[in-house]
């Protein structure tokens, strides 16, 4: 049975705290799993987890600030010595090439997998599988970052009283879903389209044109509220939102769960995030997200 699911490694923003660890997330897609921003730690908490070096297909990083890539090194080093026996891409801003070099060699190690680097310098598609199609748009910070959005292609869900009206049944059934028609009644007249989900990763950013384009329609939304509404010109300053502002987007965006983290450690309680994110009107599902969670992504509708 497929799985789609978030694995929580890490929530903090700059300083880690004895309750969270620098940043790190797991987007299990199908049979496939997508690494987001390894921050210093990150394969320990992977550890903690459940989760292997094996589970990991692709590396997305947003940007070149420690607590989202310091833990790049451990973990490119982890894959080669698992000896993954799958390809693993990488891709991250191509003005940090310098960095994601220095992390990749960061000291001396044996190289037993073939790690693609897939630098991103622009707005656009970034690779289409099967399962997904991985964009990536330009976020506003005082280094250049990325967002991460995955799309599933529409597929048709077969409605069954629309078969037996047209007298479409067993091998027949497989047959209209490869060829598109049987006996002159078409794939459209005994289906509907099953729309794909879409997932939406958000790290370090001001409000900015590709917050709003990686959250349009989301069922799952992970974005960073690094700050509570009260610290809105710090987060302005520093390149952050706040988790009204999160939430704001998520509500005018339409999506089905919100996933807050990238907590600063000036904040000790958690819920207050959640009393401003539901004051801002956003009434879908909500997680505050905490260390080593895992977040469903929510069924189709």
């Amino acid at each position: 049975m497929s799985v789609r699911e978030l694995v929580v490694l890490g929530t903090a923003s700059q300083v880690p705290t004895r309750h969270r660890n620098h940043n790190g997330y797991l987007l299990r897609w199908d049979g496939e799993g997508i690494l987001f921003d390894p921050g210093e730690g990150t394969q320990r908490q992977m550890l903690r987890a459940g989760v292997a070096a094996h589970d990991i297909d692709r590396i997305c990083v947003t940007h070149f600030h420690g607590d989202h890539s310091l833990g790049l090194a451990g973990v490119i080093q982890r894959i080669n010595l698992d000896q993954v026996p799958h390809p693993v891409t990488a891709h991250y801003p191509a003005s940090g090439q310098r960095f994601f070099d220095r992390l990749r060699y960061a000291t001396a190690y044996r190289e037993t997998v073939k790690l693609a680097e897939a630098p991103v310098a622009a707005d656009g598609v970034l690779a289409t599988t099967r399962a997904y199609t991985l964009e990536a748009r330009l976020l506003s910070h005082p280094v250049e970052s990325f967002g991460y959005r995955l799309t599933e292609p529409d597929g048709r869900r077969m409605l069954p009283e629309r078969l037996a009206a047209h007298g479409i049944q067993g091998p027949d059934v497989g047959r209209i879903q490869r060829e598109g028609a049987v006996g002159g009644v078409g794939l459209e007249d005994v289906s509907e389209v099953r729309r794909g989900q879409r997932f939406a990763f958000v790290m370090d950013t001001r409000l900015c044109e590709g917050v709003h384009a990686l959250a349009a329609g989301c069922d799952m939304l992970v974005i960073e509220s690094t700050f509570l509404d009260e610290d809105a010109v710090l987060a302005e300053d520093h390149g952050h939102l706040t988790a009204g502002q999160a939430a704001a987007v998520a509500r005018e965006a339409g999506v089905r769960h919100l996933v807050l983290t990238h907590f600063s450690q000036r904040y000790a309680d958690p819920g207050l995030f959640e009393q401003q994110a539901r004051a801002a009107g956003f009434d879908g599902e909500l997680t505050i997200a905490q260390d080593l969670v895992r977040v469903p992504l929510p069924k189709r509708r």
